[in-house]
């Protein structure tokens, strides 16, 4: 195991059990980190790279990145936005993916916020919901609740609720519908806006490189056809290729293999207009990752 230096390492802030934290582990396997078993410590050291996890409650890794007690760390964008934490935020991973919504129960006369006026809202997210009533100049009555929002209004605790929806299941499960939503949320790498020496900021380059390379890859494919030498030109213009595509000639006479790489989300347009230009034989790879 890797001796680590307080100089050059990095400390990663990760959420210990909860929605993130398998996507999050596996984001890191994924480029290249490798840690022991994460369940038995609530500090993990890396194996090949100077870096180690702290596993704490996810409420609490802004406040640990806003200190540096911790360099960077992995978190929802509504935790950053509510605790209001001055942090640096790196960019968004686009999984954990949700949204802050304001939700009535359906057989309520509640059709937009302004029917809330005076009513009481029950949410675990005071200060995002603050904010957003008070940009509409609507006067409502904050119940701060640390769980279960879901449920206030069945027990009269709440006229509505402000909560994190993902599919909505919940939500109908108990009777409620959207009305608005308050913010679009994400799994952010966030890093600490305090001094860092010239080893941690390149550590964090290279994970940043590398988290594009893996991103890149997860909405790529690699692709593989043969094709007559005269279909090349044509070819090369149906391919949304990164670069050129790689043309090797076969044994066959005339015929050319063509390798390239392709957007995941075209693939299937693509390779019916690669039929048609003359391509056969066509072969599509998953990437493990890629530098671009």
């Amino acid at each position: 195991m890797r001796t680590l230096d307080s100089n050059t390492s990095l400390r990663i802030a990760v959420q210990k059990s909860g929605r993130l934290t398998d996507k999050t582990l596996n984001l890191l396997e994924g480029i290249g980190l490798k840690f022991d078993d994460y369940k038995r410590s609530l500090l993990v050291k890396c194996l090949n790279f100077d870096v180690e996890l702290l596993l704490i409650r996810d409420d609490d890794i802004p406040e640990y990145v806003e200190d540096g007690v911790c360099d960077l760390g992995f978190v929802g964008g509504n935790t950053v936005a509510e605790d209001e934490a001055d942090v640096t935020i790196l960019r968004g991973l686009n999984y954990g993916v949700c949204r802050l919504s304001i939700a009535v129960p359906k057989n309520e006369n509640i059709n937009k916020p302004e029917d809330l006026a005076g009513k009481k809202i029950a949410t675990s997210y005071p200060v995002l919901t603050r904010k957003f009533f008070e940009s509409k100049g609507i006067d409502v009555n904050i119940v701060t609740l640390s769980g279960s929002v879901e449920i206030a209004p069945r027990l009269e605790i709440a006229d509505a609720i402000s909560d994190l929806v993902s599919t909505g299941g919940t939500l109908k499960a108990n009777g409620l519908i959207e009305i608005d939503k308050i913010f679009d949320s994400e799994t952010q790498l966030i890093q600490t806006n305090k001094p860092l020496s010239e080893g941690k900021q390149q550590l964090i380059e290279k994970i940043l490189q590398r988290i594009e390379g893996h991103k890149k890859a997860a909405e790529s494919r690699y692709i593989m056809m043969n094709a007559p030498q005269e279909s090349v030109p044509e070819i090369k213009k149906i391919i949304p290729s990164l670069k050129s595509p790689t043309v090797m000639p076969l044994a066959d006479n005339g015929m050319v293999a063509i390798h390239t790489v392709i957007p995941l989300s075209t693939f299937w347009d693509v390779m019916e207009n690669l039929k048609e230009a003359g391509a056969t034989g066509i072969v599509m790879l998953p990437i493990e990752s890629m530098i671009v």
